[in-house]
């Protein structure tokens, strides 16, 4: 039987870390991080992940704030927010929870958030230093999955990664992380997507597979090699109103050396994440302070 690589368990042990980081720092400079959390509309799955993120928040001692804005706010007004808080030196991440309202252009939105204050690593900037090899704020669910392959003692160096989904959340940047020259690396790195012409045949050559294509149950087990590792980044409701992942979870458990639950895998480590770059963003503006 599989290892479950238990996300929730994991961060709860990285929250208390940072927490104490947290600590260490406000105790040796004054300084708190901040994170700023932005939520536009009545989105319902929005709204609970932003409640979930300000609890951690709060928990590991940050200081958080939350804007809630009504559905018809216009870009105009938006774009002053972000710049209001882009200015305030408390201020150290912000967080614009996406999907954005209709009106509203996510990508200008993205862009407007200062590149210091980026801690969802989404901004052109972010991504560009990541391409680079010289990143600064990883996209929180890609670093997430990393870490959680790494306190597993997972190995990556060397490793065929096959990641199923190319979004610019989790496909494309997950693929640039593990393909870097650095620790925790070293990857060769395959992405298909949904227009991958036998993509099962691709995927039982991994040694790691990390499935984000958002279809409910769609990693069978003929499609894993006997002994991989299956990352499940899908979070898909079923009409019972359970939550499914995008992998078969139990027909490819008995396949794989280790695998992911939903939930309770990858998703509480993308909070994690969040709070370790913001604290990452604290530190940069006490080096810049003292600089």
């Amino acid at each position: 039987m599989a290892l479950i690589l238990d996300g929730k368990k994991l961060a709860q042990t990285m929250q208390a870390e940072i927490a104490a980081e947290v600590a260490q720092l406000a105790q040796q400079t004054g300084v708190r991080p901040g994170l700023a959390a932005v939520l536009v509309g009545n989105n319902s799955a929005s709204q609970v992940y932003v409640r979930n993120k300000r609890a951690a928040c709060q928990k590991a001692g940050l200081d958080s704030w939350l804007y809630d804005l009504p559905e018809q706010t216009t870009q105009a007004q938006l774009l002053e927010l972000v710049q209001r808080l882009n200015a305030d030196p408390k201020v150290h991440g912000i967080l614009v929870q996406l999907p954005l309202p209709k009106q509203i252009d996510e990508a200008a939105i993205v862009e407007a958030v200062s590149p210091d204050k980026d801690v969802d690593g989404f901004g052109v900037s972010s991504l560009g230093f990541l391409a680079m090899g010289k990143p600064r704020f990883l996209p929180c669910t890609p670093l997430g999955i990393q870490q959680l392959l790494l306190r597993n003692n997972i190995l990556i160096e060397g490793r065929h990664v096959v990641i199923v989904g190319r979004s610019n959340i989790v496909g494309k940047p997950l693929a640039l992380i593990l393909m870097q020259k650095a620790a925790g690396a070293n990857a060769t790195v395959t992405v298909c997507h949904s227009k991958s012409e036998r993509l099962g045949e691709i995927t039982k050559q991994a040694d790691i597979v990390i499935v984000a294509i958002g279809q409910t149950h769609f990693l069978k087990a003929d499609m894993v090699r006997p002994g991989a590792v299956v990352v499940d980044v899908g979070i898909n409701r079923l009409p019972d109103g359970k939550l499914a992942g995008d992998v078969d979870f139990a027909a490819v458990e008995k396949v794989a050396s280790a695998i992911t639950p939903v939930p309770g895998g990858v998703g509480p480590m993308t909070i994690t994440m969040l709070l370790h770059n913001t604290l990452q963003a604290a530190r940069f503006h006490v080096n810049n302070r003292e600089s």
